[in-house]
């Protein structure tokens, strides 16, 4: 879901709207799937017994009480963190309950920075920091093709909107 409109002043341009990139989720889903074989498991290898209903139903309610943190909670996370880049400003939202957003007006970056560990070069994401004067950097983590929002960002600094909206020709 991108940005309102309504969000936006009236010459604003939204350049990249994305979420965080989904690799938290890769090894999550690795541990779902890892219950469902244990629950599978466990339901087939109940000996024929008056509880094995009852057994079966207890493996069944614990497999589905572990797959609430493991990846419900952390998919619901993924689905409310974004990131927008706007010809004006930079602008983060998150939260499930309690929603927490920054917004940082372009002309108060100074400094754009990346940072790609070994594993999100593998992923094709990274970390971005926005540079203040005044304020401790904003870090946006996992950000998806981080090189390409940093020539926006970058080309947003220098005024250029066309190139910032241009920059990803897969766009």
């Amino acid at each position: 879901m991108a940005l309102p409109q309504k969000l936006l002043s009236k010459d604003e341009i939204v350049v990249r709207h994305m979420r965080t990139h989904p690799k938290i989720l890769l090894w999550r889903s690795l541990v779902v799937i890892a219950l469902l074989a244990v629950g599978v498991v466990a339901s087939i290898l109940f000996p024929d017994a008056n509880w094995r209903t009852g057994a079966v139903i207890a493996v069944w309610v614990l497999v589905v009480i572990a797959v609430m943190p493991a990846f419900v909670v952390p998919w619901l996370r993924w689905m409310t963190t974004t990131y927008t880049v706007t010809s004006k400003r930079v602008i983060t939202r998150s939260g499930i309950i309690n929603k927490t957003g920054h917004d940082l007006p372009l002309s108060r970056i100074s400094d754009v920075q990346q940072e790609r560990t070994i594993t999100d070069r593998m992923f094709g994401c990274g970390s971005l920091s926005l540079q203040t004067s005044a304020d401790e950097p904003l870090v946006l983590v996992d950000v998806p093709d981080v090189e390409m929002v940093q020539v926006e960002i970058s080309n947003l600094l220098f005024h250029d909107v066309e190139g910032a909206v241009n920059a990803d020709p897969d766009d």
